[in-house]
């Protein structure tokens, strides 16, 4: 004689199971964290702002764009699993940390020339 289900029954072997969705990126996905805008455009922002930093001396005061970024990147990645991008937030965290110390470094070496010259 078969069972008979009642409405307080949580038996779900006999449920049919989801099927786990493809990502329609192909792939792509676990590269380029397109879930993750933030931790994205933290790492666009720290390339563009170290070569800013290097070409113009002084542009590394935008470093702080891409280490408040990555930080909320950062915070988006631990409250969503698929939105991943942990390492893009991390490398744009970096690289605007060294943008900052390059031009405090450089904007302390333009002071110290200018007020350690000799006068005539």
């Amino acid at each position: 004689m078969p069972r008979k289900r009642d409405d307080n029954d949580n038996d779900d072997d006999d449920r049919p199971r989801k099927k786990k969705r493809k990502s329609s990126a192909g792939g792509l996905d676990t590269v380029i964290p397109f879930r993750n805008g933030l931790a994205l455009g933290a790492y666009y922002c720290g390339v563009f702002g170290l070569i800013s930093c290097f070409l113009v001396g002084v542009g590394g005061l935008f470093g702080i764009v891409p280490i408040v970024l990555g930080v909320l990147g950062l915070m988006k990645a631990s409250q969503d699993a698929e939105a991943r991008g942990r390492v893009h937030a991390w490398v744009g965290i970096g690289l605007g940390a060294l943008e900052v110390l390059t031009a405090c470094g450089a904007g302390s070496f333009i002071l110290y020339a200018m007020f350690s010259a000799p006068r005539r």
